[in-house]
């Protein structure tokens, strides 16, 4: 059995997303908070993969996604051997962000059902999830720097999937703040 926990569980007429993010054990809770923010602005779907390195209670859930977290739909799998069953049973691919990458996100073409996946902020993804993943991505940086922040790696990844699959929600959602371009 998979065990999966919705924090914000999906209406029975809501379709399957066609991108998620996933979070493999995350050990900083604002980064967690930063991406479900994000996931809740763009409406993706957060896998929270445990165990995570901080209490991952639904208050501190709450605490750490603000006022953003009843927007959210956050997925808890008690194990990656948990969610490796749920996400195998739905055909959805697996998309690793890693810095032992040899595919660069932007020459990388996504596709609906993609679920990104973001390692810990220590040390990544061990072995078996990186060969369990279906593509390898890295971030292009300058030579000597080593890697960025999770959180900012997984905007720039969505923003990219995104892009690509033309899923960015129209311009008036965003409360008109925005000056179209001439």
């Amino acid at each position: 059995m998979v065990d999966i926990l919705p924090l914000c569980p999906p209406s029975a007429s809501e379709p399957q997303a066609p991108l998620r993010l996933a979070l493999y054990e995350p050990d900083i809770p604002q980064n967690a908070g930063t991406l479900m923010r994000l996931c809740a602005c763009l409406g993706l779907p957060l896998d929270l993969i445990e165990p995570a390195g901080f209490d991952a209670s639904d208050r501190n859930l709450r605490r750490a996604g603000l006022d953003y977290l009843h927007a959210l739909r956050l997925e808890r799998h008690l194990s990656f051997r948990h969610f490796e069953e749920w996400r195998r049973a739905r055909g959805h691919r697996l998309v690793l962000a890693t810095t032992r990458a040899d595919v660069a996100h932007h020459h990388f073409r996504f596709s609906p059902g993609d679920i990104l996946l973001l390692g810990r902020e220590s040390a990544g993804v061990p072995d078996h999830v990186h060969e369990a993943a279906d593509a390898r991505l890295a971030i292009p940086l300058r030579p000597g720097l080593r890697s960025l922040n999770v959180a900012v790696a997984g905007g720039i990844l969505v923003a990219e999937a995104m892009r690509q699959l033309d899923l960015f929600p129209p311009m008036a959602t965003t409360g008109g703040l925005d000056v179209p371009s001439p």
